[in-house]
C-alpha cells in the first residue's frame, strides 16, 4: 500500500512540476555566409556548408568543410532555425539518422584539413 501511495505521489508531482521549463532564446542566427566550396579532396567526400550554431548565448560561425559521410548513401541535413528553435545538423539516409560529432570525425581523419 505504501509503495502504491508513493508511486501515485511521485506521478502527481511529476505531472504538476513537469510542465515547468526555463529556457533562453537568442532568436534566429544571422544570414549564412556565402563562400565557394574548395575542390574536393577526393572520391567519397561530401561538402558540409558553413553554418551558424548557438554557443554561450550567441551564434558562432562554423566554416564549411569536406568530410566522409558515416555510411554510403548518407546525406547531410543542414542545421536550421525554425523561427522558435535551433535544430542541429545531422546525417540521414536509408540506414537512419546519425548525429554529427566533430570529435568522432577528427579521430578518424574524416574532416579534411580541419
Amino acid at each position: 500500500m505504501k509503495k502504491n501511495l508513493l508511486a501515485v505521489l511521485l506521478l502527481a508531482a511529476g505531472t504538476v512540476f513537469g510542465a515547468i521549463s526555463v529556457g533562453i532564446s537568442i532568436g534566429p542566427p544571422p544570414p549564412p555566409r556565402v563562400i565557394a566550396a574548395p575542390a574536393s579532396p577526393g572520391p567519397g567526400y561530401l561538402w558540409v556548408g558553413g553554418y551558424w550554431y548557438p554557443a554561450g548565448g550567441r551564434y558562432v560561425w562554423h566554416e564549411g568543410y569536406w568530410t566522409r559521410p558515416p555510411y554510403a548513401g548518407a546525406y547531410w541535413v543542414e542545421p536550421h532555425h525554425d523561427g522558435k528553435l535551433f535544430h542541429e545538423g545531422y546525417w540521414d539516409g536509408r540506414r537512419g539518422r546519425v548525429e554529427h560529432d566533430h570529435s568522432w570525425d577528427h579521430r578518424r581523419d574524416r574532416d579534411f584539413r580541419r
